[in-house]
């Protein structure tokens, strides 16, 4: 007996494959072809079968029932929240008050008490305070930032912070042991407290530093009436020049001249409308009035009617005129304006 030791089948590797016997044509499919004189490709051989229900499904999805599909939430506005946080309701928000403490002055006979005046600034983002000091030139006292920006403690509770409503005017601050007198605020701090339904008092004035006004009065000090002239009078003797107080004006308004067109009405016997040239000098203050002569007028041609000089509005007439101490008004640019 012949025993078969080959397999049934072969496995499926390359080149392990049996020939159909029922193939009889083994041409292979032609993918070119001349239409109209130009070579074409053939697609027809080509073409697949597509499902068209499987292509539609993969394009659009599959298909679901509009009434089976539950509604979507309305969306929140997440970014921006709904109550700001502090540092951003009061960004660059800070209340300013006008306070003062009285500081005591020992071993000094001429002064008991001095008046040092404060600013007081409250930041609303941070609940912090910041204090500074008023300077003074040369008062002999380091001043300027008296208290750094930060978060005030009550005196009797180390865990509790002073707040906005805790300020008022008329009312002591009590910073570390030193009572401040709020005495005013400003226009945006009345506004806040408005807002907020608060009540603030009336402004307060600061007292009265009675060692200020001496001090003042000590380094005042009081010219002579008649310093001036006796200066004046040294310099001349001493063969200096005499002071100009007209150089000034000479300097600044030289052949600068205000030039007016006026009229008289001349209402006597041989009389008219006579018009004139007023010219007023800035350099000095004089006036000059100039007649505009005309042909055939039957007047005689007066050049001026009135030569340079300072007119005065009230003039004074007394028998020493070099000698009389009242003082005299002069017409100045401001009092010549037209239609007067």
């Amino acid at each position: 007996m012949k025993t078969n030791y080959l397999p049934n089948n072969l496995p499926f590797l390359p080149g392990n494959s049996y020939a159909d016997p029922t193939i009889q044509n083994y041409h292979k499919n032609q993918l070119l072809g001349i239409k109209d004189g130009t070579i074409c490709e053939k697609i027809v051989n080509l073409q697949d079968n597509v499902d068209g229900d499987l292509l539609r499904t993969m394009k659009e999805g599959p298909y679901i029932d509009p009434s089976t599909v539950q509604s979507r939430k309305d969306h929140v506005n997440d970014g921006i929240p709904k109550i700001a946080p502090k540092w951003l309701k009061y960004d660059r928000q800070v209340l300013c008050f006008h306070a003062f403490f009285q500081e005591p002055v020992v071993e000094d006979p001429n002064e008991n008490f001095r008046i040092r005046k404060c600013i007081i600034y409250y930041y609303l983002d941070d609940d912090t305070i910041h204090i500074i000091e008023h300077r003074v030139e040369n008062s002999g006292i380091p001043q300027g930032i008296f208290l750094k920006r930060h978060k005030l403690p009550f005196p009797d509770d180390q865990s509790k912070y002073y707040l906005w409503s805790d300020l008022n005017i008329g009312v002591d601050f009590n910073v570390y042991q030193r009572i401040f007198r709020i005495v005013s605020c400003d226009d945006f701090t009345r506004r806040f407290f408005a807002n907020e339904g608060c009540a603030l008092g009336p402004d307060e004035a600061y007292p009265e530093n009675l060692f200020a006004k001496t001090r003042a009065m000590i380094n005042m000090k009081q010219v002579p009436p008649d310093q001036a002239e006796v200066k004046e009078y040294l310099e001349v003797m001493l063969k200096g020049g005499r002071p100009n107080k007209n150089l000034e004006s000479f300097l600044d308004n030289d052949r600068k001249v205000l030039a007016f067109n006026i009229l008289w009405e001349d209402k006597t016997y041989d009389g008219g409308d006579k018009y004139y040239i007023l010219n007023y000098f800035l350099s000095d203050g004089r006036i000059e009035v100039k007649e505009i002569n005309t042909q055939n007028s039957g007047r005689f041609p007066f050049p001026m009617l009135l030569k340079k000089q300072k007119l005065a509005k009230a003039p004074i007439l007394t028998h020493c005129p070099g000698m009389s101490l009242k003082e005299e008004e002069f017409y100045g640019p401001t009092d010549l304006i037209c239609g007067k």
